[in-house]
Parts: structure tokens; sequence; C-alpha cells
């Protein structure tokens, strides 16, 4: 493999970990925001008020996810094995690509998720009152670090097997 290309490779897999952690971290912070938000609970009833910073930081934290798989799947090109013939002549590297990609895409929709969830829940200027909601902000902010991992490692490997 040539410098420039190795070079190219490492630049994509030091945007792809910015852009993952950027968002796990903004994720992380919006649940900190959301629990400091005046809340009253009722067995499983809780009222709430809204918070704009909470929702600009879910947000944020969501596009950045999409942002960082975009970019990953767009450079890092197809591994996907159509047929069981076709995975029975895969390399194993080609294996580990298909089946990294595969979980990238679990994380992204999970996470993107669980972050939308949170951002939209404080959407409203007005009180909110729902079911108790756990720690939706947080989880996806950790699935954005788990989306991270997986992701540059799918990138390496379909870089590998090309």
């Amino acid at each position: 493999m040539a410098r420039a290309t190795i070079g190219a490779a490492i630049l994509v897999c030091v945007v792809i970990l910015a852009l993952d952690v950027t968002a796990g971290i903004l994720g992380l912070q919006a649940q900190i925001a959301q629990n400091k938000v005046k809340t009253v609970r009722m067995l499983f009833i809780e009222c709430e008020q809204s918070s704009s910073k909470v929702y600009q930081l879910g947000l944020a934290a969501a596009v950045l996810l999409v942002a960082a798989h975009a970019v990953a799947n767009f450079l890092g090109g197809c591994a996907c094995i159509c047929s069981q013939m076709e995975f029975i002549r895969a390399s194993i590297k080609r294996k580990l690509a298909a089946t990294l990609i595969v979980l990238s895409w679990l994380a992204l929709i999970a996470g993107f998720s669980l972050l939308l969830a949170g951002a939209m829940r404080n959407s409203n200027p007005r009180r909110n009152c729902s079911f108790a909601q756990g720690h939706t902000l947080d989880l996806g902010g950790i699935l954005c670090f788990v989306h991270a991992g997986v992701t540059v490692a799918y990138y390496v490997t379909a870089n590998a097997a090309a």
C-alpha cells in the first residue's frame, strides 16, 4: 500500500473517530443538562420542563453520528455479500467487513433513535408529561463510542479486503 493511501486511510479514521467521539460527548452532555431540568414524578408518570439546550445537544449528536456513518460508508466502499455462495467464496477479510458493516448499521440505528428520542422530548417549549423514560441521551452517547470503534474497524477491514 502506498504512503499516500495509508495517510488518506489514517485521515479518514481520524475524521470518523472525531465525529463519533464528539457525538458521544454531546449525548452525554445532553443527559447531564436533562438531569438538571425540574422534574415531578408520580409512579410511572413524570412531568418535566423542556430544555432547548438538551434539544440542541441531542440533535447535534444525532447529526454528527449520521455524518460519521456516511463518511465511513461512502469512503469504505461496499463490503456486502448478497448470496450464500458468495459468502462461502469470500475471503475472511471480506466476511469480517460484511459483519462489521452490519454491526455499524445496528449501532447507528440504535444510537440515532435514542439521541433523537431524547432530543425530541425537549422540542416542545411547554411541560411534558409522559411515562418515565430512562437515560436515552447517555445511552445514545455511549452507542456513539461503540459506533466509532465498529465503524473504524469496518473501514480498515474494507480497505484491506479491497
